[in-house]
């Protein structure tokens, strides 16, 4: 009588390939659009089964249609205010991001830096930036329409402002963990201050900083929609205002995809750049 012997992945190449399948599609870039997939299929399905009520929540395919008018405009009876005007409101925004974001690096990692390394001015001014920093930034929209009016300062104040926290305080956390030693080794070699500072410090505090600037972009977004809901009468914020405040909640949601995409994108250069001036990192650690 002869006994069968159990198959295991390893002996058959058809079981093995099966079984290897899961880890190489889940180490594939295909598998990052698995769950966007997902949701947009059971988005649309609920929509045409009239789970969910159209005039506030459309399906994918409206939302589609909107954006395509939007970006590229239309003719005829369906011509309407937005039509053709999604690269204008693109470039607005954006322009008010580059403007305010870079006016908190500007800021806030020469203050984090100093923060960092000087005792006197962390005494001095870290107090004050730790009691303003739990302030949202919606609680300085009066304050800054007052100050600057409905103009483009509103929104680049708020920019600036909600980047900046992160900016500095990530700066700060990774000048305090420089090495004790390399500081020393370059105080022997008899580096000045600014030496050290850009030989040692902000290579070694980079993968800290960059984690601020990624986190202080992401604010930088969330400022400029809520700036130009009020304070811009341009921009992708004033167009998800204005939509919702006419019904016209297809655009709504095209606004707010195109937000989240554009958002993806602009973290994704940053984490470019940061891979490419930190390649001593990964050379390092492989």
């Amino acid at each position: 009588m002869t006994i069968p012997v159990a198959v295991s992945p390893a002996h058959s190449p058809v079981i093995r390939r099966l079984w290897a399948f899961p880890r190489k599609f889940g180490s594939s870039k295909l598998f990052s659009f698995v769950a966007p997939i997902f949701l947009l299929a059971f988005w649309q399905a609920a929509a045409e089964l009239r789970l969910l009520p159209a005039s506030i929540i459309p399906a994918p395919s409206a939302v589609l249609e909107a954006w395509i008018e939007w970006a590229f405009g239309s003719t005829g009876a369906a011509l309407n205010a937005y039509s053709g005007t999604w690269v204008a409101s693109v470039r607005g925004s954006l322009l008010r991001i580059v403007q305010g974001y870079a006016i908190a690096v500007l800021i806030g990692l020469p203050t984090g830096v100093l923060i960092g390394r000087s005792r006197f001015v962390c005494k001095l001014i870290d107090p004050t930036i730790q009691g303003l920093r739990p302030i949202p930034i919606t609680a300085w929209l009066p304050l800054s329409i007052a100050v600057f009016g409905i103009h483009d300062l509103s929104a680049l104040f708020l920019i600036a402002l909600g980047a900046f926290y992160p900016i500095a305080i990530s700066t700060t956390q990774g000048v305090r963990g420089v090495p004790a030693n390399l500081m020393r080794v370059g105080a022997m070699m008899g580096m000045s201050w600014f030496q050290s500072v850009r030989m040692i410090i902000l290579p070694s505090a980079a993968p800290s900083i960059f984690t601020g600037l990624r986190l202080g972009l992401g604010i930088a977004w969330t400022a400029v929609v809520v700036a130009e809901m009020v304070a811009v009468k341009t921009g992708l914020g004033f167009v998800l205002w204005d939509a919702y405040y006419i019904g016209r909640m297809d655009i709504v949601l095209a606004d707010m995809v195109s937000i989240g995409l554009i958002g993806l994108l602009s973290d994704g250069l940053l984490v470019l750049v940061e891979a490419r001036l930190l390649r001593w990192r990964a050379n390092h650690e492989s």
